[in-house]
């Protein structure tokens, strides 16, 4: 259990400075002159290092190391945030971005091989809602937290925070344990992934992924715009949000593992999530509000299970690469999602990607009943 601790206390610290930064950078783009299209290319090349280097990291996983890819990890997002406080051109800013995603990817995967790797004996629901309950969590605080440091100082001094705050992370992931390795014949993650009920999986979450473009491009400039909102109000719409989205993650572990049960909870919140992410282009700023909350608790809801669901699709050994290749596919929706509603809504209108990626959170919930009808989870 104290690696279970040790993993959540890094999720959330490291979720704490990258998700603020996701959140609240088109902001800063905005401010220091940078269009919609270079706004879009900058989160689409933070999605994209996840396509190219999600399964060699899964691979170092499941043969080499975790800790130290860890460790890694960790150094490069220092390093990239001390980098982004010091330029300004959209070039060299487009690559410390790229540099962020391969980072930030080499955390995501290991920290979840770690987890799957370990055996535990808690009841699965309970098991992964800590996982993303956690990780939730350091994005509403982390996001709060940004909003204060940058209303107080500048976005400038808030890079240097959080590049300092992560070099400091280090001494607690010298303390992480090492997983169990063995060496994984490359055909057996080929079938895993090839398998009908991956392949399934795969294109529903990679809808899932499509609409975190819409958060990561227009979210925060569409608060700004339609509701005149401060960085202040509009840091605390976006974190208190958020700890919705925390604690619908929590509320999974209520639940006894039950894989009807858990199927069924996964589908109705691919609905919650899609109405809300359209409904909250309300122009009242309580029920905008009111409609965000609902969307975050069904993405909290969502976040939990697609963890549980991966963890049951694939052996212990070999999950570490084949679970990065499933995250490498939602991070592909995440790039398309960036590249696609920043060009949309920047050119007709910022409330036009929440309608569209609520409504294909609303298909995918239909398609996901095809998925649990032809495969077990």
């Amino acid at each position: 259990m104290g690696a279970y601790r040790l993993v959540h206390f890094i999720n959330f610290s490291r979720k704490l400075t990258v998700n603020a930064v996701f959140f609240l950078v088109p902001l800063y783009f905005l401010k220091i002159g940078f269009t919609g299209w270079q706004i879009g290319l900058a989160a689409s090349l933070y999605a994209f290092a996840p396509l190219v280097f999600s399964f060699p990291t899964g691979w170092l996983n499941d043969r080499l190391s975790i800790k130290e890819v860890v460790r890694f990890g960790l150094a490069a997002t220092s390093l990239a945030f001390f980098l982004v406080s010091r330029v300004r051109h959209f070039l060299p800013i487009a690559l410390v971005f790229l540099l962020i995603g391969t980072a930030n990817n080499a955390l995501d995967v290991s920290l979840n091989s770690l987890y799957f790797k370990t055996e535990s004996g808690q009841d699965l629901n309970r098991k992964y809602s800590q996982l993303a309950f956690w990780q939730a969590l350091g994005a509403a605080v982390g996001t709060l937290l940004a909003g204060i440091v940058v209303v107080l100082t500048s976005f400038k001094t808030l890079f240097l925070v959080f590049a300092v705050f992560l070099l400091i992370l280090q001494v607690f992931a010298r303390g992480l344990p090492q997983a169990p390795f063995e060496a994984v014949p490359m055909k057996v993650y080929r079938s895993n992934i090839l398998s009908k009920k991956a392949i399934l999986f795969s294109i529903m979450i990679f809808v899932v992924g499509l609409h975190w473009g819409v958060e990561g491009t227009v979210y925060s400039p569409f608060l700004k715009q339609y509701f005149s909102l401060t960085l202040t109000s509009l840091s605390l719409y976006i974190s208190l949000a958020l700890f919705g989205l925390a604690f619908s993650s929590f509320f999974i572990g209520l639940i006894r593992h039950d894989s009807r049960v858990n199927k069924r909870i996964f589908l109705f919140s691919m609905l919650f999530s899609g109405a809300g992410l359209i409904l909250m282009v309300n122009p009242s700023l309580a029920l905008s509000f009111l409609f965000r909350i609902v969307h975050e608790v069904g993405d909290g809801l969502l976040g939990a299970l697609i963890w549980l669901f991966i963890s049951r699709l694939f052996e212990r050994a070999s999950i570490g690469g084949s679970a990065a290749v499933l995250l490498m596919v939602m991070t592909l929706g995440h790039m398309v999602g960036s590249l696609l509603f920043a060009s949309i809504g920047f050119r007709y209108g910022l409330i036009y990607p929440f309608y569209i990626g609520g409504l294909l959170l609303v298909l995918n919930a239909v398609f996901g009943m095809y998925v649990f009808r032809q495969a077990d989870f």
